[in-house]
């Protein structure tokens, strides 16, 4: 080999890991976002009001993520995915911008909604690029680098959150993404090379429209269904009904149109369905988790809210540990269908032991439970997403990307949604049961935090700990029978081979007109 040959060798692994860097800023930025605003929301009450709209600061930002998701892996695959990614960026930093200069709630909310649109790219870009420039074979190394950033999102978001509000104000908790948005964009732009691509037809907007307004009508359900609204009334019955009109709506327009949104033609094969439905049951596990554990632990255990991110550090590393051991199995092995089936079962026997917890579970055994849950989803998390990608061809490693990210999105808001109204039920009933409804009531005023139960009387207080104690019994219960559902439909995974065993490829770019036709394609450079 000349020495040429053999720079080059050394440039290509070493453009991977910077690109990599950049995807994993962009991966944190887009991730943290919800962590920081979370704590600074008290702040940004206090200095713009409108109390009654707090909720949409929020919602605004997830329904733009969720609805924006499916459509930009589909433009990525039309026209390049670099151009969709760097534009994702820039539209994410550009609400990140307004949002820190927003004036009242009313314009919070609306820069919110654009900061959401950017931020369903950065994740679906993410997700496809690297399937762009690693054959699955070798995206198992990587699986540990990518849960390391959730876990530093979750555990440092709130505390990163509180910092920046106490010191140097809540607009802060926003500008904070202009200068790593701004590094991850130049890395982006100076490092990724990836072919150009030219559309063979036009996007379909009709299926991208009724998509939209399925994925709305499904994020409003659970949002507001037995929160803002009881889930017989009108308006909860009358956002399903327009959700399943525009579905069957949008299956139809799919099998018409030249260039579908979301093909369904990916869903015929058996391991990408199943990826799908499995993905959905980890997003229900793992936000029910992430929502739930904090408040038992605050409200039971006497935890401090402050340190909220740390309560769940069993869980998330956990999860990461087995994420980058699994990965790296899969990389040395090619075989990955014992993950799915071990993580499907963890993740059934995690959530039944959480469901055991009382007023007298210790923090260390909740955080052994924690612990059982966070290996599951380590098995399950990025392991979905690698057969997910290896299931298509590359022409839809887009689509397939955010379909993938898409039902785990969904997943979460289901799972919120109905861990949350069991909960709620469930503590509603216990403090009448124990206090008569007067009291219950009261009671039930206060906040989840330990400062605010200590004090209330003893007996109402004791009274409230039991109550959220079998209400997050009845969350997490829910969580394990539904978590059965995923172990049974991992042992119909069909383990095919993954693409591009080579080590060579690892530095690969998009592929020419084959691509994704055969497992051992070779892949352009991302080096220049």
């Amino acid at each position: 080999m000349t020495k040429k040959a053999e720079t080059s060798e050394e440039v290509k692994p070493r453009s991977v890991r910077v690109v990599l860097m950049a995807l994993m800023i962009a991966m944190l930025l887009a991730m943290l976002d919800n962590m920081i605003i979370g704590t600074a929301m008290p702040t940004i009450v206090g200095e713009l009001g409108g109390l009654e709209h707090l909720s949409w600061v929020v919602t605004a930002y997830t329904l733009a993520t969720a609805a924006s998701t499916p459509i930009w892996g589909k433009i990525g695959d039309m026209y390049g995915r670099k151009g969709s990614f760097l534009t994702s960026i820039v539209i994410f930093l550009i609400g990140s911008a307004l949002s820190g200069m927003a004036q009242d709630m009313g314009q919070l909310i609306g820069f919110r909604a654009i900061q959401g649109l950017g931020a369903g790219g950065l994740m679906v870009g993410v997700m496809a690029i690297i399937g762009d420039l690693i054959p699955p074979r070798e995206r198992g190394k990587y699986q540990g680098m990518m849960a390391g950033v959730m876990a530093l999102a979750m555990i440092g978001g709130p505390l990163v959150g509180g910092t920046i509000t106490d010191h140097m104000g809540w607009r802060w908790s926003f500008y904070i993404n202009l200068p790593l948005g701004a590094v991850a964009l130049a890395m982006v732009t100076a490092v990724l090379h990836l072919p150009k691509k030219k559309a063979q037809g036009k996007i379909d907007y009709l299926g991208a429209a009724l998509l939209t307004i399925a994925i709305t009508s499904t994020v409003l359900v659970t949002t507001w269904g037995g929160t803002e609204y009881a889930w017989g009334s009108g308006e909860v019955i009358g956002l399903i009904i327009v959700g399943i009109v525009s579905i069957a709506a949008f299956l139809y327009v799919e099998t018409k149109a030249a260039e579908p949104v979301m093909p369904l033609h990916i869903f015929r094969s058996r391991n990408f369905t199943l990826m799908s439905v499995i993905g959905f049951l980890v997003g229900f596990a793992m936000f029910g988790g992430v929502l739930y554990l904090p408040l038992f632990q605050q409200s039971v255990q006497g935890a401090s809210a402050t340190n909220s991110g740390l309560l769940l550090l069993p869980m998330l590393l956990s999860m990461m540990v087995v994420s980058l051991i699994a990965g790296r199995i899969t990389t040395s092995s090619g075989k990955y269908k014992m993950f799915p089936i071990v993580g499907g079962a963890l993740m059934v026997v995690g959530l039944f032991l959480l469901a055991t917890m009382d007023t007298g579970t210790t923090r260390l055994m909740s955080g052994v439970y924690m612990a059982v849950l966070g290996a599951g989803l380590g098995f399950l998390m990025q392991i979905t997403m690698l057969v997910a990608q290896n299931s298509v061809d590359m022409k839809d490693m887009g689509v397939a990307s955010s379909s993938a990210t898409l039902f785990r999105t969904l997943g979460g808001s289901f799972g919120v949604a109905l861990m949350g109204s069991l909960f709620t039920s469930q503590v509603t009933d216990t403090m009448t049961d124990r206090l008569g409804p007067e009291a219950a009531a009261k009671a039930g005023s206060a906040q989840l935090d330990a400062a605010s139960l200590a004090k209330l009387p003893e007996a109402m207080r004791d009274a409230y700990q039991h109550a959220v104690a079998a209400g997050t019994h009845s969350a997490f219960l829910l969580g394990a029978v539904i978590a059965v559902l995923g172990f049974a439909a991992a042992w119909f995974v069909k383990e095919v081979p993954l693409r591009g065993a080579g080590p060579a490829q690892a530095a690969g770019g998009e592929g020419g007109e084959d691509e994704g036709k055969t497992a051992q394609a070779p892949q352009e450079s991302v080096a220049h």
